[in-house]
């Protein structure tokens, strides 16, 4: 019943498109093949030359646009650093902890045995 109802919705759904498509398909033939305004490349360049003419916003060079994400990377790797640093910290004073742990039940162990 499942598979007669999903059937029907797909074949439902094709004749849609079908239907839709060859309702466009005279309008589609009727527009030009040539662009009425400028084409998006023509309109870019013109941004980007109005860009470059105002004084308060300059485009930064590569060299520049470089330094400034090596040195986001730069300070990205040296937190990432520091924390790692903490982790090791905690991590070595929780084992000494362990340690000193073990070390007073062992001596307990021993004290009570040789009584």
């Amino acid at each position: 019943m499942l598979e007669l109802i999903v059937t029907i919705t797909l074949i439902g759904s094709i004749l849609g498109m079908v239907i839709i498509i060859f309702r466009k398909i005279p309008i589609l033939a009727q527009l030009s093949e040539t662009p009425s305004g400028p084409s998006f490349t023509e309109r870019f360049r013109k941004i980007l030359e109005k860009i470059k003419i105002t004084k308060h916003f300059k485009l930064p060079s590569f060299e520049i646009f470089l330094q400034k994400i090596l040195s986001k990377i730069k300070i990205f790797s040296l937190k990432i650093e520091s924390k790692t640093e903490e982790l090791l910290r905690k991590l070595r004073e929780k084992t000494q902890k362990k340690e000193e742990n073990e070390k007073y039940w062992q001596e307990l162990k021993k004290s009570i045995k040789k009584k």
